[in-house]
């Protein structure tokens, strides 16, 4: 069995995102960009069933500029056997990824798609399900727990109300939630042998997919300042000051 893993480029979790002075978008020049953390924990769970026996390939894709092919390269140092770059110098929103990922499934004919429950950096939550609806094939999201035997998925979800337990027949989408695992360190080894495997470039426009982005970011800002607290000395006295707020 194949397995397709989404493989996205975000602002590093650690860095404390800067908004441009006009309003245009955030700082990203000279700041860290990393794998999104769920899409690491994602490929982590691919390598796994790989060295399993449940899977003989793995195959990381990611949508981005000219400049992806570094980050896809640590992919595969961490373990991936091959990797598909869809260049795009702009950034794409969940539709369009998932009917990206829909013309590389045609292409790659996977058993199994692992994609992060979200990205980190838009935190829409949406490509997953976008693409098993557009694929017309069973989704598991939010999984903690991921078993594969007899051509099904038995997957352990995490939902509002605790955990949840679902089978789906295969192919199908599974995202992954934070508890699925812990992604590996990326050895020197890997990094050595990643500079021979494959990494297949292609342009979006070649793909034959219509942007079906209609939503447009006009201004970003900054979250306001949090103000500064205020000591009281009783209960009384706080319930006059939130009453004097309005918030009573």
């Amino acid at each position: 069995m194949k397995i397709l893993v989404g493989y996205k480029r975000v602002v590093d979790y650690n860095v404390r995102i800067q908004v441009k002075p006009d309003g245009s978008g955030v700082v990203t020049d000279g700041v860290k960009l990393s794998a999104n953390p769920f899409d690491d924990i994602a490929l982590e769970e691919a390598l796994r069933l790989h060295e399993s026996g449940v899977a003989d390939e793995v195959v990381i894709a990611g949508i981005g500029p000219a400049n992806l092919g570094a980050h896809l390269r640590n992919g595969l140092g961490m373990g991936a056997d091959r990797a598909i770059h869809v260049v795009s110098e702009e950034a794409v929103q969940p539709l369009t990824a998932a009917r990206v990922f829909l013309k590389l499934i045609e292409k790659e004919q996977p058993g199994l798609v692992i994609l992060g429950k979200q990205a980190i950096d838009d935190d829409s939550g949406q490509t997953g399900q976008m693409l098993a609806a557009l694929w017309d094939r069973p989704q598991a999201t939010f999984a903690s727990k991921l078993e594969i035997a007899d051509g099904k998925a038995k997957v352990t979800r995490e939902v509002d109300a605790g955990l949840e337990v679902i089978e789906v027949d295969l192919p199908a989408v599974v995202t992954t939630d934070l508890r699925l695992n812990e992604p590996r360190f990326i050895k020197l080894t890997g990094i050595m042998k990643a500079k021979s495997k494959p990494l297949e470039t292609m342009e979006l426009a070649s793909l034959g997919v219509e942007s079906g982005d209609h939503l447009k970011n006009t201004h970003y800002a900054p979250p306001p300042k949090r103000s500064k607290g205020v000591m009281v000395k009783d209960a009384a006295e706080l319930v006059a000051a939130l009453k004097q707020k309005g918030l009573l």
